[in-house]
């Protein structure tokens, strides 16, 4: 492997070793609270790192202690950013920088893959959801609080109501449930209203590409949606290379 993939986010640092091709080797994740980076997260890495490609949505201060760590053991490092245009894909937003790397990246990994179009729906802090037609045009997207997110604001304002547990059921007979399937069911919905706008537009249904560390929960209850838990990481690859052979 030639080097490191780092995407930091706001719940969760994932890094994984790349080789000279793209391919990606064992995905490693690592929770933090959102303050500081993960304890002994850097034990898992190689004494030295050739190069880095880091992905970071969250507080500068985060994104600064995880580049000042590699920067002891890394030769290279390079920090992705949203592009206008980049590997066959260009984005609707008019101001590039507005459009979170993560959301980017993942339309750069989806891509990459070939077919489409594409409905990618990402499950973290917030729910994104983004339409990426089969020329790479990017068609705009939406953006929610997660169901998890959801759950935390109705206990930060009501105590009494439970921050997790419960399960999904069509209609709850306790306060559990009723909170799972209501904040899932909310998520369910746009996700599903939002592929039925996207066959509209585009005039054909696009295939359902579902990552993030949320994503469990919903996977098995949107038809036809297929895993790419590393989707943002591949994403990060692809723009590593074009950032080298530029």
């Amino acid at each position: 492997m030639s080097g490191w993939l780092f995407d930091l986010g706001n719940s969760r640092l994932k890094a994984a070793p790349v080789d000279a091709q793209g391919r990606i080797g064992e995905v490693l994740a690592f929770p933090h609270d959102g303050r500081r980076l993960p304890r002994d997260w850097d034990a898992a890495l190689p004494g030295r790192i050739a190069s880095a490609a880091v992905s970071s949505v969250v507080s500068t201060g985060l994104r600064t202690a995880l580049l000042d760590a590699l920067a002891t053991r890394c030769g290279r490092i390079s920090v992705a950013r949203t592009l206008a245009r980049c590997d066959g894909i260009s984005i609707a937003y008019a101001h590039p920088a507005r459009l979170g790397v993560d959301r980017f990246l993942a339309m750069l990994g989806a891509h990459a893959r070939g077919g489409g179009p594409w409905l990618l729906v990402g499950v973290g802090t917030a729910l994104t959801i983004d339409l990426l037609d089969a020329g790479g045009r990017h068609r705009g997207g939406r953006i929610a609080p997660s169901p998890s997110l959801m759950r935390a604001a109705l206990s930060a304002r009501a105590p009494h109501l439970p921050e997790a547990g419960g399960g999904f059921v069509e209609f709850a007979s306790d306060t559990a449930d009723a909170l799972t399937s209501g904040c899932e069911g909310a998520a369910l919905a746009l996700v599903q209203a939002s592929r039925n706008s996207a066959a509209t537009l585009l005039g054909a249904a696009p295939a359902v590409l579902v990552h993030g560390g949320g994503s469990g929960p919903l996977l098995p209850r949107i038809p036809g949606a297929r895993a790419a838990p590393t989707l943002v990481l591949e994403g990060l690859a692809r723009w590593l290379w074009m950032e080298r052979a530029a």
